[in-house]
């Protein structure tokens, strides 16, 4: 059991000022001012201070003042909640205030889970709970959050990547709504907005505790430009890894010390995510890290699986090259839908991005989703249409589920959620951007489909090895550990024209013994048909996943319905 203790402000980082430096003191029940102290500087250093006894300074909320301008102070550990989230401050800029309180952690632990083990949920704070239909108290706050945790360990949700919770300006100059928050920010305080009661700095870390009790752990993104200095970075993750014992770091920026983050003793624990790591380097030739918790995070995974969702040509070798994915020096997370880009119900809804109520004549955003909208633009009534769509939603996440690598998805995808085809909705704080609960009623068969899918997963080891498999038979079983098979065995069709493979995995190198798993996937329009290993004596084949009630297992041969994923066991049936 370990308390946080008190943290006290030490020093006031401000820039290189010509005038007088005020520390400005404000009432933190009403925000009217109480007084002004005059600042002393440290000679020859752009350091200054003011005193005040302890108990007196936790009755204020503060920022600084010189001549006509006014600051807040950038490592502050808290700021006051000030109005509602989007709305123009009646202060000059934002007011800190003196976190003294203790926090008991209690006897809540971090997981520190398997990157083989994990399924990962991505969301915002806000956007998680603030529309009405998500019916919990303290809409678009980390309590709300806290409130859906049993739902996310029903759905299979191990961990929760969460879009920036530090403190961030919520308005640009010109009065737009920044949503996501990626900019400079305060990073050593947690969102004001996002805590429903006065202290956000105790609801941020109740909600943290509240998901290690259950078992389940909170990845924070931290996005830095290039005026960040390195050694700032490495002391901004250190204070969350101690005083939030958050779990690890999605890492957002160019001028990201990654070696010296991955070599850091106290972060070796902590999960870490970035676009890539020089892993060679920190871990050269057959040297291994004591436990994989450096992952590459890209979006190269994503646009290779659209492609041969939608049936694009030339692309299979290089789909089934992300999905057997798994090496052992870093982890992979793969993810079909972010924040950024179409939703997954919007991938097979929307061939176009339609950004319009950006304010930016659609300008912004990624003009290449690879999406397909399956035969209709947006919403439309044609039950054709529809079922396609549904069924190439259900072939989509089989794609993410069926691939080694950590499955990453957004929120409300697992029912269908739309942003009404916005790929870029950093400006909507609205019910573009909401997550809408109502759509888990009407999409409830989508909702089961992708728990079911997830817990097929789980039971089913060679979906997530715990090593890359070999294409070799190093445990004389009589079979690889992997091998790829198309309309005849063992030779693959990785022409340009080709839509289909086959995947046949031995259960020996899982951990289940004598049963071999054939995964097979024709993105064709077309029925096609695959061939697998000859039976032994005693052995039978059966079906036990399609996104397609079609699929028709015949001797030495497995016929798949177009557009359909279909996972088949062979075992001894005597």
């Amino acid at each position: 059991m370990r308390k946080d203790k008190v943290r006290g402000i030490t020093e006031f980082f401000l820039p290189t000022l010509e005038k007088d430096v005020e520390l400005v003191l404000y009432n933190k029940k009403n925000l009217t001012e109480e007084k002004r102290l005059p600042m002393s500087q440290v000679r020859g250093e752009n350091l200054f201070y003011a005193e005040l006894p302890e108990k007196e300074a936790c009755k204020y909320a503060y920022h600084y003042q010189s001549g006509d301008k006014t600051f807040a102070d950038i490592k502050a550990g808290a700021f006051i909640k000030d109005g509602s989230f989007g709305e123009m401050s009646k202060l000059s800029c934002k007011c800190a205030v003196l976190t003294a309180h203790d926090f008991d952690w209690g006897e809540s632990v971090r997981p520190q889970l398997s990157y083989r083990d994990m399924i990962v949920y991505l969301a915002h704070v806000r956007g998680f709970t603030m529309h009405a239909s998500s019916k919990v108290r303290g809409r678009g706050t980390f309590y709300g959050m806290m409130q859906k945790i049993p739902y996310l360990k029903e759905l299979g949700i191990t961990t929760v990547e969460l879009q920036p919770i530090y403190e961030y300006d919520e308005l640009d100059k010109k009065g737009k709504v920044n949503y996501w928050g990626y900019q400079q920010g305060y990073y050593y305080a947690p969102k004001a907005a996002y805590s429903y009661k006065a202290d956000a700095v105790t609801e941020c870390k109740e909600m943290i505790k509240a998901f290690h009790e259950q078992g389940m752990e909170i990845v924070l993104q931290f996005y830095f430009p290039n005026e960040i200095s390195r050694m700032e970075i490495l002391k901004i993750l250190h204070y969350w890894s101690y005083y939030y014992q958050v779990d690890g770091f999605h890492l957002m920026g160019e001028n990201i010390p990654v070696e010296e983050l991955a070599k850091d003793i106290y972060l070796c624990s902590r999960k870490l995510w970035y676009y890539d790591f020089p892993v060679d380097m920190l871990y050269p030739g057959k040297n291994l890290p004591p436990k994989r918790v450096l992952a590459s995070y890209q979006d190269g995974y994503m646009y290779d699986m659209r492609r041969l969702l939608k049936g694009d040509e030339g692309c299979i070798y290089n789909a089934v090259k992300r999905m057997t994915s798994n090496p052992a020096k870093k982890g992979t997370i793969n993810f079909m839908s972010n924040y950024f880009g179409l939703t997954m119900w919007d991938n097979v809804s929307f061939d176009r991005k339609h950004n319009e109520d950006n304010g930016e004549k659609n300008k912004d955003g990624n003009d290449y989703n690879g999406s397909w909208n399956c035969g209709a633009e947006g919403v439309t009534k044609k039950k054709q249409i529809l079922s396609l769509r549904k069924k190439q939603y259900k072939n989509a996440f089989a794609l993410l589920m069926l691939s080694q690598g950590t499955p990453l998805f957004f929120m409300g995808d697992e029912f269908g959620n739309s942003q009404k085809g916005n790929n870029n909705p950093y400006c909507q704080d609205n019910e573009i951007a909401w997550l809408n609960w109502n759509d888990l009623n009407r999409n409830n068969e989508l909702y089961q489909y992708v728990k079911d899918l997830i817990a097929f997963r789980n039971g089913n080891g060679v979906f997530h090895m715990k090593k890359e498999c070999m294409l070799m038979d190093y445990l004389s079983c009589g079979y690889p550990d992997l091998s790829f098979h198309g309309e005849e065995a063992y030779r693959p069709s990785w022409e340009h024209y080709s839509r289909q493979a086959g995947l046949l995995f031995c259960g020996d190198y899982a951990g289940d013994k004598g049963t071999l798993t054939y995964l097979a996937i024709n993105m064709h329009w077309e029925e096609q048909s695959f061939a697998y290993p000859k039976l032994k004596k005693g052995q039978g084949m059966q079906c036990i996943f399609a996104t397609d009630e079609g699929c028709k297992v015949e001797k030495e041969r497995l016929v798949l319905p177009p557009r359909t994923i279909c996972v088949c066991t062979i075992k001894r049936t005597r």
